[in-house]
């Protein structure tokens, strides 16, 4: 089957943040609100409604964030894993994994449908290949899961197939991992391998049909995949580099996309104002509520 192909009027800024590296959306049901990072420009932004957008500076880098069940979030970040509570102003390290690796940084982050938190490292300066992926239990214990990756991104959860999505960005590859009620992740395979003229696969969200959804770095575009590995769908952005999504609004049929600014030189970004902005797509698709961390 030929993937269909979505133009630019399902597509619109809603949010101009003009973030450095927009990553992160997620949506937090009990405050009926969308949080998404500025990784590299240590801001934190919460959407409640449409172009209404709070922003908190952070201390330190903050790469992603998940809901908590006991309130704030549990974050991934530059110092580890921290306890984060913009309202109150809370920047807190919980534990570091990497210690011994300062270069390191936590990246991309969720939690699965029994309320673990998986989040992945990586060399901040993009050099080694020295990522990891983790998982932080409730009681904030951690174990190393995988590693050897460049640039970590996803992860993502299909709870039906009990299945985990996590990507290297660098080599343009997405495994899948069987995942199992207890936290193990095991079989890793490559799930699939994406082209020079892709971009690279960046973050992603799974729908409730299983499906998907792949932002691009440098591709300009979100890409669709089934379950079975098949690029079923595309939507245009009207940016060179979208970061992450996630779907949310009360019905969850709602697909936020973060984006960046960084490293497009003057005239590319005169070309596209909106770099850096949240952007809402319209897709007809619905998603899966991430359930808050358990700890």
């Amino acid at each position: 089957m030929a993937p269909s192909t979505d133009v630019h009027d399902a597509v619109r800024c809603i949010a101009d943040v003009r973030a450095n590296v927009g990553e992160g959306p997620v949506w937090v049901e009990r405050e009926q609100a969308l949080y998404w990072v500025d990784n590299k420009g240590n801001r934190i932004f919460r959407l409640r409604e449409e172009g209404e957008v709070e922003t908190f500076e952070t201390p330190f880098q903050v790469c992603c964030i998940a809901p908590r069940e006991s309130g704030g979030f549990i974050g991934g970040t530059d110092r580890g894993f921290a306890a984060v509570d913009v309202d109150a102003g809370v920047y807190e390290t919980i534990v570091n994994p990497e210690d011994a690796i300062p270069g390191n940084r936590f990246n991309d982050g969720k939690t699965d449908h029994k309320g673990r938190f998986w989040s992945g490292t990586m060399d901040n300066a993009e050099r080694q290949t020295s990522g990891s992926l983790y998982r932080l239990d409730p009681d904030l214990s951690w174990i190393r899961m995988d590693g050897g990756y460049h640039v970590t991104n996803g992860p993502a959860f299909d709870p039906l197939r009990k299945r985990m999505y996590h990507t290297d960005s660098a080599p343009r590859t997405i495994y899948s991992f069987d995942l199992s009620d207890e936290g193990s992740a095991s079989n890793r395979r490559v799930f699939v391998q994406f082209g020079e003229n892709d971009g690279h696969p960046d973050g992603m969200t799974v729908d409730s049909e299983g499906n998907l959804w792949i932002c691009f770095w440098d591709g300009w575009c979100i890409r669709r995949v089934s379950p079975e590995g098949e690029i079923i769908g595309k939507i245009e952005m009207l940016v060179q580099r979208p970061t992450s999504c996630c779907f949310g609004g009360p019905d969850l049929d709602r697909l936020y996309v973060t984006s960046a600014s960084r490293g497009i030189d003057a005239d590319a970004l005169a070309m596209q104002p909106c770099a850096g902005g949240l952007f809402l797509v319209e897709t007809g698709a619905r998603g899966i509520g991430q359930v808050p961390f358990a700890g």
